[in-house]
């Protein structure tokens, strides 16, 4: 499974969804949507500051991400972005690999 990390932004509706449903209400709906895709919550957290919430999930994929990100925007009470999350090891294997490449004009 692929990590992802949601970072949300509410509306004014979804702030007051949040006030009326509580922040656990809402982990719950992250939980049972996240599992429905086959994945996992592995966080959730509120935050002050540009963004009022980071999640971050395992997923099967990156459609599944992509479903979550377009469920989420299309209801219209949160602006979600995703970020694909990459482990130490992956990190480790990437150093690893050679890469063809040329930087532009040399």
């Amino acid at each position: 499974m692929a990590k992802y990390l949601f970072e949300a932004r509410y509306t004014t509706e979804g702030a007051k969804g949040v006030a009326r449903e509580g922040g656990t209400g809402r982990r719950a709906a992250v939980a049972k949507m996240t599992e429905g895709l086959g994945g996992k919550l592995e966080a959730f957290y509120y935050a002050f500051g540009d963004v009022d919430a980071y999640v971050i999930v395992d997923l099967p994929d990156n459609a599944s991400a992509a479903a979550v990100a377009l469920a989420v925007n299309q209801a219209g009470a949160a602006a979600v972005k995703t970020v694909v999350l990459i482990t130490p090891e992956d990190m480790d294997k990437a150093g690893k690999k050679t890469v063809d490449y040329r930087a532009p004009g040399r």
